[in-house]
């Protein structure tokens, strides 16, 4: 899963703000730490080799996808809307994703997979209230929902 990782997430290089990089983007430690925090990894296999990754977390009254990555020679072919199809089957409680702003190819996969982006006020505020990161990972990222969240839902999910 590591290897899926950091091969795919080289794409953030030079897109996300310099001081959110680091080498690698994802140590063994931290994939044990979000195990650990209960983030439930799947994979996705071609020719008995693993392709892709991607986690669900419960959190509170959602959950929210973690860690979505396909290796970048199969991007493209349909292995990260599959997972996404498993993990989406496998819930009826709303689906929260953060991602870099800057990540536009991955706003638009969400978005194709019938996330949307909330506004900025939203975004605050599920960044805090569901994800532990820090103040500038919230200044620099975007929420999407599933289903799609208005200021008003996303305020009466975090109170709940």
């Amino acid at each position: 899963m590591l290897v899926i990782v950091n091969a795919a997430a080289q794409a953030y290089r030079g897109v996300i703000p310099a001081d959110r990089w680091h080498e690698p983007y994802m140590p063994a430690a931290e994939l044990r730490s979000e195990i650990e925090a209960g983030v439930d990894f799947i994979v996705c296999e071609v020719d008995a080799e693993v392709a892709g990754v991607m986690g669900i977390q419960p959190v509170r009254n959602v959950d929210l996808i973690r860690h979505a990555y396909v290796l970048p020679a199969l991007q493209g072919h349909g292995i990260g809307g599959a997972m996404m199809r498993r993990l989406r089957d496998r819930t009826r409680r709303p689906l929260l994703v953060g991602t870099w702003a800057a990540a536009t190819w991955a706003v638009r996969f969400y978005e194709r997979e019938g996330f949307r982006v909330v506004g900025e006020d939203t975004k605050s505020l599920l960044l805090r209230t569901y994800w532990t990161i820090p103040e500038r990972q919230v200044e620099t990222s975007v929420v999407l929902a599933a289903p799609p969240l208005t200021h008003e839902e996303a305020a009466k999910l975090a109170a709940s």
